[in-house]
Formats: C-alpha cells, sequence, structure tokens
C-alpha cells in the first residue's frame, strides 16, 4: 500500500471521526439536560461508530486482552499511552469508566461539554497540592459509584519503546483509594501515532494485566507497575 493510498485512507477517518462528534454532539445536545445514563449511551454508539471507521477506512483492529482482570465494580486503572484511542477502548470494555484528563480538554466545544457530563475527572496541572486533594476526593466519590478510574501516570503520549517516568498522581490514588491498581500494557503508537495523520493498518492490541493489591508502599508500587506496563508493552512489539 503506497504512503499516498494511507494518507487519503487515514484523512477519511479523522473526517469520520470527528465529523461524527461534531454532528452527533450537536444533534443531541438536549441529552446533556438529562441522566448521565443517556450521554454515556450515545457515547458508547459514537464509540462503536469510530472503531467501525477505523477498521474499515484504516484497516486497523482492536483486540483486548485480559477482561478477567477488570473488577466488578469501582477500581482503579493505570494505563501506558501512546495515542487518543487509548482513552477511546475503557468506554466499550468497562461498565462505567472515568477518565483523568487535563482541565483544559474540558474548554473544547463539543468533546468537553461531554466529558463533563459523563464525570471524567478534569485536573488543573497547575494547581499542585490543591488540585491533587481535589482529584482524591472527586475519585474516592466516582469509585464508591462503581465507577473505573483510568489514570496515565506517563502524563502524555510516548512513542512505542519509549519508557519515561510515572508521574506520582497514580501513587497518591493508589494509597489514597486503597483499592488495586489494575495494569494497561498496549501497542497502540505501532498504528495510530501520538502526532500526524497516518494510520497503518494491524492490530492494536490492549493486554489488561492482573491487579496490584493494596497495601504496597509508595516506592514498592511505583516500581511494581513501571515493570509490569513497561514489560508488557515491550512484549506487544515486533521483534
Amino acid at each position: 500500500m503506497t504512503r499516498m493510498v494511507l494518507v487519503l485512507r487515514s484523512l477519511v477517518f479523522v473526517l469520520w471521526m470527528y465529523g461524527l462528534m461534531i454532528a452527533m454532539g450537536l444533534a443531541f445536545l438536549p441529552v446533556l439536560a438529562g441522566p448521565v445514563r443517556w450521554v454515556h449511551a450515545l457515547t458508547l454508539i459514537w464509540m462503536k461508530l469510530v472503531f467501525w471507521g477505523l477498521r474499515v477506512f484504516c484497516g486497523v483492529r482492536l483486540k483486548v486482552e485480559g477482561l478477567e482482570h477488570i473488577p466488578k465494580g469501582g477500581a482503579l486503572f493505570a494505563s501506558k499511552h501512546q495515542a487518543m484511542v487509548d482513552v477511546l477502548w475503557p468506554w466499550l470494555y468497562c461498565p462505567f469508566p472515568a477518565l483523568i484528563f487535563k482541565k483544559e480538554l474540558g474548554y473544547l466545544p463539543v468533546f468537553g461539554w461531554y466529558a463533563l457530563k459523563l464525570q471524567n475527572v478534569m485536573v488543573d496541572r497547575g494547581g499542585h497540592a490543591r488540585a491533587l486533594r481535589k482529584m482524591l476526593r472527586r475519585c474516592r466519590q466516582l469509585i464508591a459509584q462503581g465507577r473505573q478510574i483510568f489514570i496515565f501516570p506517563e502524563g502524555t503520549r510516548t512513542r512505542p519503546g519509549q519508557h519515561a517516568d510515572y508521574k506520582p498522581g497514580v501513587a497518591a490514588l493508589y494509597l489514597h483509594l486503597d483499592t488495586p491498581c489494575v495494569p494497561v500494557a498496549l501497542n497502540s503508537g505501532l498504528h495510530w501515532p501520538a502526532h500526524g495523520l497516518v494510520r497503518t493498518p494491524g492490530v492494536i492490541t490492549v493486554r489488561i494485566l492482573p491487579p496490584i493489591a493494596p497495601g504496597l508502599d509508595r516506592e514498592t508500587f511505583m516500581q511494581t507497575l513501571h515493570e509490569r506496563i513497561e514489560r508488557a508493552s515491550d512484549e506487544l512489539l515486533p521483534e
């Protein structure tokens, strides 16, 4: 497949994904005044259409392994982050996720309106200790409601094979919530790069790993989490 064909197919997908977001988001604005479950249902429809377009237009399929490791009810997930797709798949495979985003995303038209209605956690990165305390309180509330909290401990998207340091927020959540932490490895950056247009045909694999039990000290937890996620993510890369 030539580079030009890949670019054209990827462009069609991008127009499909964002066009659907805008069209559906504006057409169904009244649901924002209703129960959050209405917005959740609408989000699931959009997600299914996005992954359909990814498969048909770009030849990229999604494979999720380790579904048996998803706890019932509230849980904390710590995921590798290489592409936008990493914030999409949880909506299809978890009962009701809540993702931790930087607060600036909440200001975006359409996306921000729905992200806030879905009670995702918006964090002020410049707020330091006060922002951390607010995040911890909000996540505890959501866990009590049975939500699955997703945090990306690298804090930004990385390239496949890149091993970045993990930010301390994930350890604060683990210690404060006193709940198991489910590590998530993936190779999404191989087929959906962090930056750029082209989506490369293939299989994006998300591997949900066995939970890390509560009770570890901060240093041991961070070392264990980093080792498990990075080792499993490397195993998903081509030899």
